[in-house]
């Protein structure tokens, strides 16, 4: 029997509760989840791809079903390269469909293979963005709850405003 294995690209800059928990329900569907960080040079990052893997990899050691890769170039290759024939992406709002519909048309004319399945954002993380995380957190406000424990500890490292939020 194959394996069914799915790819969940992103920035993750930095990864969510929201994006842990996107991860975790896609399971369901699929036998293994990579969770494939992208190397964007259009992006300013506050963490580096190497510190996004690491904390990525802390945040979901438990499960040996997610792995973390970083990726390069067209997302499509990659997923093919990976033995998968299916992106999975999460949506928040009406706002996120817009982008996701236009890049899942464009993956779908680079690679006919390759689907994309979307799956709604848990309720509990609706509103929650790694943008809207570093800006709170660059302010001194606590998004403890908001992201794993490590990405917690590691904006502490990023932030002088953070430095002393429990």
């Amino acid at each position: 029997m194959n394996e069914k294995i799915a790819v969940y690209p992103g920035s993750f800059d930095p990864i969510t509760n929201g994006h842990v928990n996107l991860a975790e329900r896609a399971l369901v569907f699929f036998d293994k989840i990579i969770i494939a960080v992208a190397y964007n040079p259009n992006k300013a990052a506050l963490f580096s791809v190497e510190e996004r893997v690491d904390m990525i990899q802390m945040a979901t050691k438990n499960d040996p079903r997610i792995t973390v890769a970083s990726f390069n170039g067209l997302l499509v290759e990659f997923v093919e390269k990976q033995g998968a024939s299916v992106i999975v992406r999460g949506l928040r709002a009406l706002s996120d469909f817009e982008y996701e519909f236009q890049m899942t048309l464009m993956n779908r004319k680079l690679n006919r293979k390759v689907d994309t399945v979307f799956l709604m954002t848990g309720f509990k993380w609706f509103y929650t963005s790694s943008k809207i995380i570093k800006e709170a957190a660059s302010l001194g406000g606590s998004v403890r709850g908001l992201v794993p424990e490590i990405v917690h500890q590691r904006l502490k490292e990023k932030y002088p405003l953070y430095r002393n939020v429990p």
